[in-house]
């Protein structure tokens, strides 16, 4: 895991397409904002389904084939 400190109005990427911008800091929440590509899925984790232990993905942030069934590959973006 990467570890990174951001102030307001900060922003990081990842890869080309992905910004992240600390949008507020209120006690311990920290509001977020992304842009993305329409055709990357985000999601927080609790939106994922109930048996999904971990996200979609490895270290390395690749999916894991199988791991979810037809109707839950769809709301994760149709890994293939």
């Amino acid at each position: 895991m990467l570890v990174l400190t951001r102030r307001i109005g900060e922003e990081m990427w990842i890869a080309r397409n992905i910004r992240v911008t600390v949008v507020a800091v209120k006690g311990n929440q920290v509001r977020l904002g992304i842009t993305a590509p329409s055709s990357v899925p985000v999601a927080r984790l609790e939106q994922l389904p109930k048996r999904a232990e971990e996200p979609p993905g490895d270290s390395s942030g690749g999916p894991v084939p199988g791991r979810y069934g037809e109707g839950e590959a769809k709301m994760l973006g149709a890994f293939g």
